[in-house]
This record gives structure tokens, sequence and C-alpha cells, in this order.
């Protein structure tokens, strides 16, 4: 099931808030095994490997192809252990697997949050945007903040793409116009640790003091060409969850008229699944109010078939390419920027901006 191979580090590349790039040469197993490839350390998990060192690789996403950004993955330094680092939590990430790690939760005892999140039991009508897709979180971020520029936001990143928060370099470079991260679920490494998004929720409302939250999964996904076989769908979950804490929920639908692929054009039948068949509870349904004549038809029909419950809210956008093109990291979705699929970001910066007309 996994494709183990050892390699020796010669090099260092890039390095962002927990991650550590490498130039690794590989002992092949097999004939079709590279030379050398790019590897990506957690330094947290594994310690910071250096030039020399033999490190235990994981081929198997760069075998097939997978969305990792062509990396092979770092396991373990065996011959240079890191020290153990004692965490006062008992939290533990990516349980009964051999790197399941010990967090501390942003509620439990040990926490300097306890008090605050003991009692927090709603989210006192704080607006979430929930979206189904990583790369809709810089854009989403973009527009609420060219509403309300002093907005604070929190970014709330569920299980279903990437675990390690450390792995996407747009968290990254988007921390600086973030009040924090939870991680919840299996995901970790976050500024907080939840153990479920109900719980990630009154952390950023009560322990980041955020007036606005955005729900996604990390980078990357889990697809299989079905409507129901993709893991986004638990975006539809997440609106249940924000609307039985007491908050609002914002759904940002994916809308595109680049996606060569026809379940994709319009309304993805992904966010149709997620908000029209998951999502239980009532949401407000965003979409611009100027996408061009062809794809507003199609956009309005779809998503006006899911009202009620919920409610179609059209929102002005061109004018948000501006603060979009001035984000601080690339936007990218499927390989498309915002040139080659501007109405997909632009859908995302337009619940951004409703949902911060909502904030208190």
């Amino acid at each position: 099931m996994i494709r183990w191979r050892w390699g020796t580090v010669v090099d260092t590349r890039r390095e962002w808030h927990g991650s550590l790039e490498l130039d690794v040469t590989v002992e092949a197993r097999r004939p079709e095994d590279p030379a050398s490839v790019r590897a990506l350390a957690y330094p947290a998990l594994v310690g910071v490997p250096r030039a020399g060192d033999r490190v235990l690789l994981n081929l198997n996403a760069l075998a097939l192809g997978l969305g990792t950004g062509g990396y092979a993955l770092v396991v373990a330094v065996p011959d240079r252990l890191p020290d153990d680092v004692d965490v006062p939590g008992h939290v533990v990430k990516a349980r009964y697997t051999p790197l399941q790690a010990i967090v501390l939760a942003a509620d439990e005892e040990a926490s300097p949050l306890r008090g605050e999140l003991a009692g927090a039991v709603d989210l006192g009508g704080m607006p979430v945007v929930v979206a189904d897709l990583h790369s809709a979180l810089p854009a989403v971020l973009a527009g609420a903040l060219a509403e309300r520029p002093g907005l604070r936001v929190a970014y709330v990143m569920t299980d279903g793409g990437a675990l390690p928060a450390w792995f996407s370099r747009t968290l990254d470079g988007l921390r600086p116009l973030l009040a924090g991260t939870v991680t919840t679920g299996q995901s970790f490494g976050g500024d907080l640790e939840s153990t479920n998004v109900h719980s990630g929720l009154l952390a950023a409302r009560h322990g980041l003091h955020a007036d606005l939250a955005i729900v996604t999964q990390g980078p990357g996904n889990l697809g299989t060409g079905t409507s129901w076989g993709f893991s986004g769908v638990a975006a539809g979950e997440a609106v249940n969850a924000v609307h039985a804490l007491g908050g609002r929920p914002v759904a940002a639908p994916r809308i595109s008229d680049a996606d060569p692929r026809p379940r994709h054009n319009g309304v993805s039948h992904h966010s149709l699944t997620a908000f029209g068949r998951v999502a239980l509870a009532p949401a407000d349904l965003v979409m611009p109010s100027d996408l061009s004549p062809a794809l507003a038809g199609p956009v309005r029909a779809a998503l006006s078939a899911l009202c009620p419950p919920h409610a179609l809210v059209e929102v002005p956008s061109a004018d948000l390419a501006g603060p979009l093109g001035e984000l601080p990291v690339k936007l990218s979705t499927m390989g498309r920027d915002l040139t080659q699929d501007t109405a997909y970001f632009l859908s995302a910066a337009a619940a951004g901006r409703y949902a911060a007309t909502l904030a208190v």
C-alpha cells in the first residue's frame, strides 16, 4: 500500500511555516523509480533534515501523479531522530496511523483558552462562509476585507484534503491577513486545534475572537467524478454545524465557465450536492450579480432550485478583481489562475463581501 524508498538529502530548498522542501536522491527498487525527487518534510513531525541525511520516503502520491505539488514525503530521518517534545494536550490527530501526533486542543483542560471555551455554546450570529475547495479561501478573504478592511477573519480547516495545514503555501502567505487558523478533525498544524468542525467554529469565535470565519477543506481533495464521491461534500455538513451553533451560514457555490468538464460548468455538481442534498439547514447562497449573461442564467436557475430552504443572494463582484490581484498569494484552482477562471474567484470573493456585511 505504500511505496517505501530510501533517499539521501542533497540540499534544502524553500521553507515556509511548518514545511521544508528538499532535493533527495532515491535508492531505486523498480526500473521506473526516479533518480531524484523533490521531497517535503514537516519538521514538527520528523525533525529538520540536513544535506547528507538518509531519509525514509513515501512515494505513493508522486508515483500516482496525485495533487501533492510533485512531492515525495519524508516519513523519518532514522539516523537522527528529533528530540521528544512534551505536549500538554492529549488529543491525537492522524489517529492510529504510524504518524499519529499529539496536540493540545483549544478547549481541553491544559489549554490557556479553556476558560473562554468551556462555556461557549454558540457563535452569536457570526457569519461563516463555506466553500468546497481550498482555492476559494484567498478569494473569500479578499472579498471580506475589501468590504470591511478591519474585520477579524479566521480560517477553519476541515480534514477532507491535506491533513497538515503546513502543506499550504497559500495559507502561509495569508497568515498576516488572518486572525488565525483552526484545524479540525484529523487535520492539524493550525494556530488552534479542535476535535471537530463544531468545536473548531467555537474556537474561531471565542478563542481567536473572529468576526467572520471561512470553512474549507485543506489543499487537495478526494474525488471520483461522481456527485457523492467527493470530500468537499462535507461543506454541507459545515452549513449544518454553523446553523446548529447559532451562526449565519453563507454558501459559496463553485461557479465556473472555464472548467472543461461539463459537470463543473455553471454551478459544479459537487456544490449542488453539498448545499442541495447534504445541507439541511438554510443558508444564503451567493452568486455575483454581474456574471456574463451566458453564465448568469444557468447559475441562477441551478441555485434557485435549492431555494427554499436556502435564499439566493446576488452581490456585485466586478470591482473585486483589484483586491484579488493584490493578494500576497497566487490564485489557482485546478491549475487555472484569475485570468483563466475569473468567474470562480469573483464568485468566492462575492460570498466574502456579502458575509462581511453581516458581521457585527
